[in-house]
């Protein structure tokens, strides 16, 4: 069936931190005696990132106490900091913590978003965002220039679901319009966005820009947005 929509998840798959977390990791845990650089923290950060979006889709932050939350991200850092092969003691994570907090973290999108939205765009294709997001993001959203390209903006926050749940995926695809098959999610966690979206009749497909999903075959796996394109029939 003829593909009719675009959904993409937000974080790491449009948007990453400028600067990207593993440089600022990087310089953290330097300051701290800790010499580890950037490029070895991606997997840790990917390892974490994953823990923390199961987390969320099991129990969403939106529904966490303060407390919770803070042991949630001390369990997040320590993920991170075991990962890269290091010991994670209490201190070290409570310090780590309390220096990303004195942190403002800015946003960018990736150097592929905007091509790869414009050609997209340039189809007909309706294009929209799916992202377990508990918070209003509107500001970031429309700072980033996104609501140039996206007509479809579906949040946990408005649903009530979490990815991989159907009823969030459903509420995008009512408000484009489209039946499941005629729609591609594109993100860039496995279980929460691939299986996801699969398990309600899209076709999900893996971003893997740093290319640690090899061992993924059953689900299409792309390095870039460019690549969406090829994927429309």
């Amino acid at each position: 069936m003829l593909i009719r929509a675009v959904f993409f998840d937000f974080y790491n798959t449009l948007v990453d931190y400028d600067p990207p977390r593993e440089e600022t990791q990087s310089r953290l845990l330097g300051e701290m005696g800790i010499k580890i650089s950037p490029k070895a923290l991606l997997r840790p950060i990917m390892v974490a990132d994953d823990f923390l979006s199961r987390e969320h889709s099991r129990h969403s932050m939106g529904k966490r106490s303060k407390e919770e939350i803070a042991a949630l991200y001390g369990q997040y850092h320590g993920v991170i900091i075991k990962e890269a092969g290091v010991e994670a003691s209490p201190e070290l994570i409570a310090t780590i913590l309390r220096k990303w907090l004195g942190i403002d973290l800015k946003m960018a999108l990736y150097d592929d978003v905007a091509p790869a939205l414009d050609g997209l765009k340039k189809q007909g294709l309706t294009l929209g965002l799916i992202s377990n997001v508990d918070r209003d993001i509107s500001a970031v959203y429309e700072e980033l220039g996104l609501g140039n390209w996206l007509s479809v903006t579906i949040t946990s926050q408005d649903t009530g679901f979490n990815k991989p749940h159907p009823e969030i995926f459903q509420a995008a695809l009512k408000e484009a319009g489209v039946k499941p098959a005629e729609a591609i999610y594109v993100g860039d966690q496995y279980q929460i966005d691939v299986v996801g979206a699969n398990g309600v009749g899209m076709r999900g497909i893996l971003i893997d820009r740093h290319d640690f999903f090899g061992d993924i075959t059953d689900s299409i796996r792309i390095r870039s947005l460019a690549e969406v394109a090829q994927h429309l029939d």
